[in-house]
């Protein structure tokens, strides 16, 4: 019989697409796959950056780059209301790509394209930097919210993981803006969009892998101590 914390745990997380991972297990493709939403979130996530890309290496017009991928979520959305299946992730990707296309119509240059994205990572990065100096792992605040748990940082085992997992997803952001600034102010528009793609889907699903792993892995070694 479990504790009440375990409880909470297995109900906040037994309907994820990890939930069936088990601390220290080596991270397999099909767990990846699951982890982003198998074939319809892996397609939804890369196919409009693919558009860019393609469009713009073929014809280097701006005004059709940018339709691409606006015609491509589109689609998602039709398609999405034509199975009666959520719409609303969708709509949110059909927002975020109709915005940064605004950006570079505005500014009539194509690398504009990518200018929210950076802005999104660099807050990101922010935030988990002031989350590590207040000593508030920003994932060890998620996980707490997510399972209930307020007295996390009193456990010094889950404040180390905690700390790591931010960390690891301070290193993933970091990352994206190190690779890809230099290709922006280069005015290298394929490979900047080229460079989004690699490390959009396969940098968030390790991250989430390992975050996960962690993350269980030290809430069950509570549990057992509990018991």
């Amino acid at each position: 019989m479990g504790t009440p914390e375990s409880d909470r745990v297995a109900k906040a997380l037994g309907d994820s697409a990890l939930a069936g991972v088990k601390p220290g297990e080596t991270p397999t493709g099909e767990a990846l796959w699951a982890a982003v939403g198998r074939t319809r979130g892996v397609v939804e996530a890369l196919l409009p950056g693919i558009g860019f890309l393609l469009t713009y290496t073929v014809t280097q017009n701006l005004v059709w780059s940018l339709s691409a991928p606006l015609v491509v979520a589109i689609a998602f959305i039709f398609a999405r209301l034509v199975q009666k299946s959520p719409v609303m992730p969708a709509i949110a990707g059909l927002v975020g790509i109709a915005a940064s296309a605004g950006v570079a119509l505005w500014s009539g240059r194509a690398e504009d394209n990518f200018v929210l994205g950076f802005v999104v990572n660099g807050l990101w990065v922010v935030g988990l930097l002031i989350s590590l100096a207040i000593r508030r792992p920003l994932v060890g605040v998620f996980a707490g919210v997510l399972v209930g748990d307020e007295s996390w940082r009193g456990d010094p085992a889950t404040r180390l993981v905690a700390t790591s997992a931010t960390w690891l997803w301070l290193g993933v952001f970091s990352a994206r803006l190190a690779v890809q600034l230099p290709l922006y102010f280069a005015g290298q528009v394929s490979a900047l969009a080229l460079a989004k793609l690699l490390m959009g889907i396969p940098l968030y699903a390790a991250a989430l892998w390992f975050t996960w792993l962690l993350m269980r892995a030290v809430y069950r070694g509570r549990e057992q101590k509990a018991q």
